[in-house]
């Protein structure tokens, strides 16, 4: 959600943008924007004007009313101004509800105009003109075949797809044994690498209101991700980062507190509607997962230094685990509304022999702090929008698809990295399960 008065003072600048993102079909928001803007405004000014009169008119009929018991033709002149003071009475209840309409249908309107991204940002329809930046390990393709990664986690008795169909349908899943100890290796390793980098570990509510959806993300967005709680105003979050940055609305950061870098687990629940290929079943794209994010509240000059140490952490935590990675910079049309700027980073899958999206980090800018409310107060006592950031750190269902993968023997076992043993008990290495 970009400022009105951004709108007002460049429109073409806002036009621009939105042709950037390929999605002429916003223009005409521009326009209206600034026509319920216009009248908005005046049905203001014209409100204020009637209430100084009024409070005028009001004086000088107590004035007439004191001179009244000497001239009865101040009675009457009472009896005018009276007249009066309740039509513009009646004229300001009317404009009054003029406000509230404008402003309703303003702030619609200007939930739908995207967010001004960032220059850097290469311009493209779709996630087909997404550019690739740079590659972290080298991508090897073993000389023996890599299996699905069901049938890798079912070598080793750990998924039961079957089961879960059975109790909730599809796009859930049973983990157990050395996978799910392994899932929760992940996330616990994660969880101790962010700590490690400063920053402050929390365990956010599951579920969050209306407002708190509307403030963090697009209503397109919110349709095809979000579950709602029937006939209660609550949603399951789709991901951590939702219910996290919620936490600040309508506060007040002290500049000196900031940055707040924080790294939150959550289960994450998602409607992931539409088809999907082949590659894309299993526990790659799932109704339910768990998931360490990373989030960042700060001061919008630190926001794109806070964006490249974001990305650079995932880099680093994928790298830790022997798992090639690729940065790839997100188009202006693959873009979320909110966003200012965005990167994937992709994993190398030695199955496929091509990367596939393992974490996403976003610069939103001032989008959801405007949303939402969340400002700082500066030393000199003003008050001025934060900026936010998130990134994946792990989504191990996925995750796993790359770390089983780049991790796989010839023999079938799967080799644990240093890291990781000491949350899998020492083990060193995964192996295969007599079938059952």
């Amino acid at each position: 959600m970009i400022d009105i008065k951004l709108i007002r003072e460049d429109p073409e600048l806002v036009r621009e943008n939105i042709r950037k993102k390929f999605q002429d079909e916003k223009l005409p928001l521009v326009d209206r924007a600034l026509e319920l803007d216009r009248l908005n405004r005046a049905a203001i000014n014209e409100a204020s004007d009637l209430r100084a009169k009024r409070n005028q008119l009001s004086k000088k009929v107590g004035m007439l009313m004191g001179q009244a018991k000497k001239d009865p033709a101040k009675a009457e002149e009472a009896e005018a101004v009276k007249a009066q003071v309740k039509a513009d009475g009646e004229r300001l209840s009317e404009l009054e509800g003029l406000e509230e309409k404008y402003a309703a249908e303003l702030h619609a309107v200007m939930m739908k105009i995207p967010q001004i991204i960032d220059a850097s940002v290469p311009i493209g329809p779709d996630d087909s003109h997404n550019v690739e930046v740079q590659r972290f390990g080298e991508p090897a393709v073993p000389d023996f075949e890599i299996p699905y990664h069901t049938d890798i986690m079912e070598s080793f008795n750990g998924i039961d797809l079957d089961g879960a169909r059975r109790v909730a349908g599809n796009g859930f899943y049973y983990l157990m044994g050395d996978v799910a100890r392994l899932h929760e290796a992940v996330l616990a390793y994660a969880r101790d690498f962010m700590i490690g980098k400063g920053f402050t570990y929390v365990i956010p509510p599951f579920m969050m209101h209306g407002a708190i959806v509307e403030g963090v993300m697009s209503q397109s967005d919110m349709d095809a991700m979000m579950y709602k709680i029937e006939g209660e105003d609550l949603y399951l979050i789709g991901t951590s980062e939702h219910s996290m940055i919620g936490r600040y609305i309508d506060q007040i950061l002290p500049e000196a507190s900031l940055p707040h870098t924080l790294t939150s687990y959550s289960p994450c629940f998602r409607k992931e509607k539409g088809a999907h290929g082949v590659e894309e079943r299993g526990v790659y794209r799932i109704h339910q997962f768990e998931k360490q994010e990373m989030i960042v509240v700060c001061k919008p000059a630190e926001s794109m230094e806070w964006y490249e140490r974001l990305w650079r952490y995932s880099v680093e935590l994928f790298r830790s685990m022997d798992i090639p990675v690729r940065q790839l910079e997100c188009c202006s049309g693959d873009l979320a509304d909110l966003k200012v700027k965005s990167c994937d980073i992709e994993a190398w899958s030695p199955r496929q022999q091509k990367y596939f999206e393992v974490c996403s980090c976003s610069n939103l800018g001032d989008a959801q702090a405007r949303r939402l409310r969340i400002r700082i107060k500066g030393e000199d006592g003003r008050t001025y929008l934060a900026h936010t950031l998130n990134n994946t750190c792990v989504a191990p269902p996925r995750m796993l698809i790359a770390f089983l993968e780049n991790n796989l023997s010839a023999d079938g076992s799967v080799r644990i990295p240093e890291v990781l043993r000491p949350y899998m008990g020492g083990k060193e290495r995964l192996e295969r399960c007599p079938k059952v």
